[in-house]
Order: C-alpha cells, then structure tokens, then sequence
C-alpha cells in the first residue's frame, strides 16, 4: 500500500533523465510531487543552500540526484531530516568501488547514516546516456570510443530506473535496500552501437582500447585517470544482470533493442 501520499515528494533534478520520469510516473500514479531543478518552478541548486529549506519543507520523502561531479552536501540531507523527511532514494552508480568513484561512495554513506528510511539504487550504464546523454554527439559523429572492450554492461532503461525509484519511495519494503538496477541482459559497447546503428540507420562504429580513448581525449591527466578506472571494470568482467526491475516493478526490464527502436523512431539520431 502507498503511504504519505498526502504529503508531498521531493524530485531532484526533475529535468534530467531519470528524474522527469520518477516524477511522471508519481504523479501518474496520484502522488503530490515536488519537481525541482535549477529551471524548475521549485527552484534547487546544491550550490545554493538558500534554495535547500523551501525545497524539503513539508515534503515526507526525497529522490536524492545530483549532476555527474557534484557531490551530495551532508548539510541538506541533515535539513531534510530536521525537517521531518522520512525517506530518501538515492540515484548511485553500479560498480562506485571499481571505479573509485569517491563522490557517489560518499553520498552513499550520507544517506546511510541519515537517520531516514533509505533506499540505494545502482543502476547499470542508462541507455538514455547513447540519445539523451554525452555519447549522443558520437552516436551522430558515427564512432563511440569507450576502453571496455568486449566486457559486457547490464545497459538498463531510465524509465526502468524512474520504476524502481518511484516504489521505494512510496511503497513499504524497500527501506535498507541497494539495487543494483539493470537491463535483461548484458552487452558489449560494440553491440549496443551496432543495435543503435540498425535502428538508426547509419553505420556507427566501436573502439574500445584505451589508446583510441587516450588519443580522442588528448592524454590529459584526467583522461589518463579516466582510462584506469575504465581499465579496472573491464577487469571485472562481463556485468552480471539482476532481478531488481521485475521484482521491484513487477514487469520485465526494457530490451535494449526496444529502447533503440522507440529512440529511432522520436528522430534521436536523425540528423
């Protein structure tokens, strides 16, 4: 059964990706929503802390996001707290220690140590990162440069994610969770480019050697930081895939296909 429904839910980053979707799907399902961003009507800026306190104020639970590089403050999930939120999902990463990704290992623990019912989503790589997202310039360009070589990834739809985000935040049971959220199945980058290549049309190639990134990033020192964390998931292996989508949402994630096809079709990749 939904709780808190009377009360409002806070959406951060209500524009981006996986945010307008937690947040159409709540409201869809009857729930009061909140939707703030730095555009949005609410307005939120993490490096703006007079935005914080009329963001949380009356509002019973949170998807927690910020942009890819900033971190989440300790200061506003504490306000939130204080000010009576009860639940808080957070958008992660799969494979945050692989990567050494210190940011996200840390908002974690924040929300951990909150004192709020707390719900960690680690979702695979988004399939929106290849039409909404940065590779969507080199889906366009023809040639997607990624040092994974042939490990396969869980690629796993937004909507899937905006899913699972909406039933931890209003369905009992998902309190001290992490979900690794992932697609039906798991792709080399080669694959999902050749997939989009089909439903696009054009021809897009894969390079997936840390020279081709290093060359096509100038060898900087964040490159070179860049491609050792590459460089350690693909030593992982292929990414296993999960059960999280269905259990959580009671349906079957989206194929990758599925998602290339309805892309196409919106005219993502027409130039």
């Amino acid at each position: 059964m939904a709780q808190h429904a009377q009360q409002e839910i806070l959406v951060l980053g209500a524009t981006g990706s996986t945010g307008r979707r937690v947040a159409a799907l709540l409201r869809a399902t009857g729930h009061a929503v909140r939707a703030a961003s730095r555009t949005s009507e609410t307005r939120f800026d993490w490096s703006v802390p007079g935005t914080w306190e009329p963001a949380v104020a009356g509002v019973s639970g949170i998807y927690v996001m910020a942009p890819d590089g900033t971190p989440i403050d300790p200061a506003f999930v504490s306000l939130a707290v204080e000010r009576g939120v009860r639940r808080l999902v957070l958008l992660s990463s799969g494979g945050i220690e692989t990567m050494g990704d210190e940011r996200l290992m840390a908002a974690e623990r924040t929300v951990r140590d909150s004192g709020a019912e707390w719900t960690i989503l680690r979702p695979s790589w988004f399939d929106q990162n290849f039409d909404e997202g940065f590779f969507q310039p080199a889906i366009m360009a023809g040639e997607v440069v990624v040092p994974l070589g042939e490990a396969r990834q869980a690629f796993v739809d937004a909507g899937d994610i905006a899913a699972v985000a909406a039933a931890a935040l209003t369905r009992d049971g998902h309190a001290g969770q992490v979900y690794e959220v992932t697609g039906p199945r798991s792709l080399t980058f080669g694959e999902a480019v050749d997939i989009i290549g089909r439903a696009a049309g054009h021809e897009v190639r894969y390079r997936g050697n840390d020279e081709d990134y290093l060359t096509a990033m100038g060898f900087s020192e964040q490159a070179m930081a860049e491609a050792k964390a590459f460089a350690a998931l693909r030593d992982l292996g292929d990414e296993q895939v999960s059960d999280v989508v269905h259990r959580v949402t009671g349906r079957p994630p989206k194929p990758f296909e599925t998602y290339a096809e309805e892309a196409a079709a919106r005219g993502a990749w027409r130039a």
